[in-house]
């Protein structure tokens, strides 16, 4: 592979380019992993060599469940991409979490069950250390991108990835309150751990989209309410992406 990319930015739902790549050129890489979700699009920004992939595929046809994270980590990797920016939609389990706002957190919580969750394995042993899941550096950059690019941001918290694709129900969404998680989303995991073992910086930029259904005075999470905030934020979400770009 010949490119030599600085950043990657996945996107989730509702995010499926990245305006402002110039002169974009597309991969579609074979993985012993399988295919990536979508063909990752290469291109210059700001003066730095950008990756763009389309987490759940162009239009949105592949579950949380089913994303072959594996393969995009692998591929992502083997253009030689250093840092991660996962922009990833999210349900708010604080109050002063509300729609609108980004969560940068600092920690997270693998409530999923069905998925690969390494690279290792089949007589391939590794033990690799995530105390700190996300890369502090990275994560620090974007908390002051996303406020130069007048998001109102709240850096630490704790993400519990559940495996979807249904949201909670009530019981669950108060249970993981009580365990003191922040976020709640579905695709975090077991994306951070795979790019830890890849030695790529990680850090996630999460739209708070609902308050999850545990709220009782606000309406229960929906499809369409999910999709209609991060249409929203998607101008917020690549001017941050610029200004961390230009800071490189």
């Amino acid at each position: 592979m010949t490119e030599q990319v600085m950043l990657a930015i996945i996107g989730g739902s509702g995010l499926y380019s990245m305006p402002g790549l110039k002169q974009p050129r597309e991969y579609n890489i074979d993985t012993p992993f399988g295919r990536t979700s979508a063909p990752i699009a290469v291109g210059t920004l700001e003066g730095v060599r950008v990756a763009f992939l389309a987490r759940h595929g162009i239009g949105h046809h592949i579950t949380p469940s089913e994303v072959p994270y594996r393969a995009n980590i692998y591929a992502l990797k083997s253009l030689g991409v250093q840092r991660i920016i996962s922009i990833s939609a999210c349900g708010s389990l604080k109050e002063e979490f509300a729609p609108g706002h980004i969560v940068i957190p600092d920690q997270i919580y693998d409530n999923t069950h069905g998925r690969a969750r390494s690279f290792f394995g089949e007589g391939l042993v590794a033990h690799i250390s995530v105390a700190d899941p996300f890369c502090a550096d990275t994560s620090d950059q974007l908390e002051s991108a996303v406020r130069a690019a007048g998001g109102v941001s709240h850096r630490g918290g704790s993400f519990i990835t559940i495996e979807g694709p249904r949201f909670s129900t009530k019981a669950e969404s108060n249970t993981y309150r009580s365990w003191g998680m922040s976020i709640i989303g579905m695709t975090a995991s077991p994306e951070a751990f795979l790019a830890r073992e890849a030695e790529i910086c990680y850090a996630v930029m999460a739209h708070v989209t609902d308050y999850d259904v545990w709220h009782v005075s606000e309406a229960p999470v929906t499809v369409d309410m999910v999709i209609q905030t991060l249409h929203k934020n998607t101008a917020l979400a690549q001017e941050s992406v610029r200004i961390l770009v230009r800071n490189l």
